[in-house]
């Protein structure tokens, strides 16, 4: 097993900027604001031969007993429950804090192999740093600097060293076991229930669901196993409209979350069936269509509507989402655990939609037969004739079509080309996009 490696430690002390820097990433948000970091977020990082996992969490506020810092804390205690070693994090500039010692109190009865860290050191003596710390008594505090990588790698070498001996015997485990399988992207406008849906799907509590707009503000990543299967979910903060959207934290967030779409293979957009279907759910779809993820809808909170409801709910999805033709839309109660089976089955038929390989000569063929039964339209004198298709790429699935005055092909042929494509072809799920082109004739004069 690779050894797991939690970051713990108050508010604003660095465990993002060690993260990004043991993971060499900037997979966790790092601003110069407290409690920016919410839920445990997991990571892979490897010192020369060595892989290990890491886990960055929120402030920790072990005395929390409600609201946001409760759920945070709860998230931090579950991260060291499942660490071979725990890097405490205090800050160096500002010494010793009374929240320092009730966060040692609680590692000291947690029963994990704990090293205090001082980070912020950078230009600063060992003595004059590290002396506040021992009052702690979890032996000698190790300086660093996680912004400049000063001491970063000798303290990881010691904590897999610690992670090793804990473990017993570490057995190498290959790369492709880690296999993160399927990446699912689940977005939607804020508290729609997207980080409800994850626990759900993961049947643990393992991201911050909680009835506030904006509780989610990174993008967390989590993999997991399903009937064999391994996915990776993404669960990512909500978007706002754009004028709506003013904190800088908050900016950051929408555009992870559009990475994340762009970097996912099958995107699941959670909508509201208790509120109306917005031009900002419109607006998302867009920009999951624009980025030719596979897709799957999700209409969420469907349980308690009245029949009534439920009919004009359908009615505002025809008329307004009408351009997600191709996505199976399934009707879910994320809280209560309804439905959700389903979604998972179309996540795969949608992602083997999106990764299809289609030989030439059947896509080919498909085209002839598309051609036989209703010819393009004529331009003028023109006819655009066909000759034959291949695919130019997956995930999107692109055909192009090769052939001679193909620029005079009107949009509702080529809606109709594609709607004999997915048929022929069994694309249900993913956005299909056909291109053209057109051979030069020899006979012009710029040949």
């Amino acid at each position: 097993m690779k050894p797991v490696i939690a970051l713990v430690g108050r508010p604003n002390v660095g465990k993002s900027t060690l993260f990004n820097r043991l993971t060499r990433s900037r997979d966790a948000l790092v601003a110069d604001m407290p409690g920016l970091t919410r839920d445990r977020h997991y990571g892979e990082g490897r010192m020369g031969e060595r892989p290990f996992l890491v886990i960055d969490t929120g402030g920790f506020e072990p005395v929390a007993k409600d609201g946001i810092l409760h759920e945070m804390a709860k998230q931090t205690r579950q991260a060291v429950a499942e660490a071979d070693v725990v890097i405490f994090i205090v800050d160096g500039r500002q010494g010793l804090t009374p929240h320092d010692k009730t966060i040692t109190d609680f590692l000291r009865k947690s029963g994990r192999q704990v090293m205090l860290v001082v980070n912020k050191s950078e230009g600063m003596r060992y003595t004059a740093v590290a002396a506040d710390f021992y009052e702690l008594g979890l032996g000698d505090p190790y300086v660093i600097s996680a912004a400049h990588g000063d001491g970063v790698m000798e303290l990881i070498d010691l904590a897999l060293d610690q992670a090793t001996a804990s473990q017993g015997e570490l057995s190498a485990q290959p790369d492709d076991a880690q296999e993160r399988g399927v990446r699912i992207a689940v977005v939607g406008r804020p508290n729609v229930g997207k980080s409800t849906l994850v626990n759900a799907l993961l049947g643990e509590e393992r991201v911050i669901a909680f009835d506030m707009p904006g509780t989610t503000r990174d993008s967390i990543e989590i993999p997991f196993e399903r009937e064999g299967k391994h996915y990776s979910l993404i669960d990512t903060a909500g978007i706002r409209r754009r004028g709506k959207v003013f904190e800088a934290i908050e900016k950051f967030s929408v555009v992870k979350t559009l990475q994340s779409i762009s970097e996912a293979n099958v995107v699941l957009l959670l909508l509201d069936a208790q509120q109306d279907i917005s031009e900002q759910d419109a607006h998302i779809a867009g920009f999951i269509l624009e980025s030719g993820r596979a897709l799957v809808v999700g209409v969420n909170k469907w349980d308690g509507l009245s029949t009534d409801r439920r009919e004009e709910i359908k009615r505002e999805i025809e008329r307004k989402l009408s351009f997600l033709f191709f996505a199976k839309f399934h009707f879910i109660s994320a809280q209560k655990g309804t439905g959700i089976g389903l979604l998972l089955k179309s996540v795969d038929a949608a992602y083997k939609a999106a990764m299809t390989k289609i030989p030439t000569p059947k896509l080919t063929r498909a085209l002839i037969e598309a051609v036989e039964h209703q010819q393009p339209r004529r331009k003028g004198s023109i006819r655009p004739k066909m000759r034959y298709a291949h695919q130019g790429g997956q995930n999107p699935p692109i055909i192009i079509i090769h052939g001679n005055s193909l620029d005079a092909i009107d949009d509702n042929y080529k809606r109709y080309l594609e709607k004999h494509f997915r048929e022929t072809f069994s694309l249900d799920g993913t956005p299909l996009r056909i291109e053209f082109r057109s051979g030069k004739n020899p006979f012009s004069r710029e040949a």
